[in-house]
């Protein structure tokens, strides 16, 4: 039996592939690379189609995004309420709200269009911190929408929510309540803002939402639709629920050959006990495919910088906020990561706090200590503040960095300004030094707290500029190679899949993320200004969507 081969042509390939680093034409065969050169060259395999669809395009690696949600897409399925303007998975574009009362605005014109008083009210993507007057919601303002309804506002961090009246009052929320999380006025009254996973757990509980981390096959499906949308070929979901329901949606979608994406979801460890999470997540394997990559596990340690859940070394918030929160005290994520380890499963590792970067460098040295294990590629994720003797410890041990570069440009000026203060800001996400000191490393959008967008994302990174402007630690800045590195090959190391993905390269899957403009011969500036053609995976061309009006 001849089997096919197509030779895609295009007007440059980039590979990231040292040994051949650009070529013109891929020949692809039974959805794997079968080489990488010229037209000539390739001819040598035998019989073959020539598909030139891209003959005026570029060619890179599919962008593996390492860290990321699968809910990017259902997220869409509530309400937007965030500063920014927003890109849905149809292309249509959503107008960001800049005050707190044109939040509340948004949330009363949804109220009016619910006919069942028992359907809550959720909305994303809030965030007060951008607000200049420095209030932030509270009950009072959601009763200006509703006294009786449900409503949950997400905050766009993931780790705040504010809760309605009717919300606290069902989930008996009150000033005896004593769940660190929950925000009180100076008299004791709950404010309805609700920090980190046991207090948010407390209003989900009582609503008919799902949680961060539930998803099933629609969701999975409009999630590809985003990622085919901006190049992406290969995405986590970095903190799922491993209950049967959600492993079969993953199953299901990725035995499907038209399924856009190869997707890595990473077992929420807080979700499970020491005892039995290891051996769980070790079973999950099993269900492997080309598309489905089980195995790797999240470990969630503090919260988040700008919403002041995240936790800092001496001297902490420059406006003199308490330290942040602990999602379990800090000997329990240390037997966490003996007990993953041990098991020779990967972690990736929430760091936002230069103390949660600690506390995990610490625990992963112990663990080392106890069970020598080469290679392990343990991750820290977000590691916004790591100091430079912090990375010089991760070289030595071993750990990768995946590095929320998107913060920079999000809120960048709001580190400066009102949490870390101007010179802790200038290191944060510190790709320079991770490149310097060696140190395996990615960047991220951790969609849908930011677009998932890898081009921006690299944009962020080489250009280090806040939404005002501002250049934040230009010694920092890397060069546009690293950057597409970083969200391709990079990414797809600290995965453990680089043998698969992240290269142009005979043996790896065939897929491709098709440029309108090669990202080394653009200013450093317009790199994220390239159009995004769409996607190749398995050998098989997925366009974007078109803008929707």
């Amino acid at each position: 039996m001849t089997r096919s081969t197509t030779i895609f042509s295009a007007k440059k390939i980039l590979t990231m592939n040292s040994y051949q680093p650009v070529a013109t034409h891929v020949a692809v065969r039974d959805n794997r690379i079968l080489g990488v050169g010229s037209l000539d060259e390739l001819a040598h395999w035998g019989d073959y189609t020539l598909n030139e669809t891209f003959s005026d395009k570029f060619l890179v690696p599919g962008f593996v995004e390492a860290h990321c949600h699968a809910m990017n897409g259902s997220v869409w399925d509530n309400t937007y309420v965030g500063f920014f303007d927003r890109t849905d998975p149809n292309g249509r574009i959503w107008s960001g709200i800049k005050t707190l009362d044109g939040v509340v605005k948004r949330l009363k014109e949804i109220e009016n269009t619910l006919d069942d008083p028992e359907e809550t009210l959720v909305a994303w993507g809030f965030d007060p911190i951008y607000f200049d007057d420095g209030v932030r919601m509270k009950l009072e303002h959601l009763d200006q929408v509703s006294h009786d309804r449900r409503i949950l506002v997400q905050h766009s961090n993931g780790h705040l929510l504010n809760a309605s009246r009717k919300v606290l009052e069902l989930a008996g929320i009150d000033s005896t309540t004593d769940v660190e999380g929950v925000m009180k006025d100076a008299d004791g009254t709950p404010t309805g803002e609700l920090g980190e996973m046991a207090a948010q757990f407390m209003a989900y509980k009582v609503t008919d939402v799902r949680r961060f981390d539930g998803i099933n096959s629609n969701d999975l499906w409009t999630f590809a639709k985003t990622a085919t949308n901006v190049g992406v070929t290969t995405a986590t979901d970095l903190h799922a629920r491993v209950q049967d329901q959600n492993i079969q949606s993953y199953v299901e979608v990725t035995k499907d050959a038209d399924y856009p994406l190869r997707l890595v979801p990473a077992a929420g460890a807080l979700t499970m006990s020491i005892q039995d999470g290891p051996s769980h997540v070790a079973q999950l394997k099993q269900h492997n495919n080309d598309k489905l990559y089980l195995g790797l596990c999240k470990i969630m340690t503090d919260g988040s910088i700008q919403g002041f859940t995240g936790r800092l070394k001496w001297p902490g918030y420059i406006n003199g906020k308490p330290n942040g929160i602990w999602n379990l005290p800090p000997q329990t994520l240390t037997e966490m990561v003996e007990a993953y380890h041990a098991a020779g499963l990967q972690m990736h590792m929430h760091t936002n706090g230069d103390e949660a970067s600690e506390l995990m460098i610490n625990a992963i040295e112990a663990a080392l200590h106890k069970n020598p294990r080469p290679d392990h590629r343990h991750t820290l994720t977000h590691c916004q503040m790591a100091d430079e003797a912090q990375f010089r410890r991760m070289a030595q041990l071993g750990i990768c960095s995946n590095l929320f570069a998107n913060h920079i440009y999000y809120w960048g000026d709001q580190h400066y300004n009102l949490t870390m203060g101007p010179d802790r800001a200038t290191r944060m996400d510190a790709c320079g030094t991770a490149k310097r000191l060696g140190v395996p490393y990615t960047i991220h959008s951790d969609a849908p707290v930011t677009p998932l967008d890898p081009l921006f994302t690299a944009w962020c990174a080489v250009n280090r500029q806040t939404a005002s402007g501002r250049i934040l630690g230009p010694s920092e800045r890397i060069e546009v190679h690293d950057a597409l590195h970083a969200i391709t090959l990079g990414a797809a190391f600290t995965l453990h899949l680089d043998h698969l993905v992240g290269s142009i390269e005979s043996g790896k899957f065939a897929d491709f993320a098709v440029l309108e403009n090669d990202p080394t011969d653009v200013p450093a500036e317009t790199l994220r200004d390239i159009a995004v053609w769409g996607t190749v995976v398995d050998g098989i061309p997925r366009p974007a969507s078109q803008q929707s009006n």
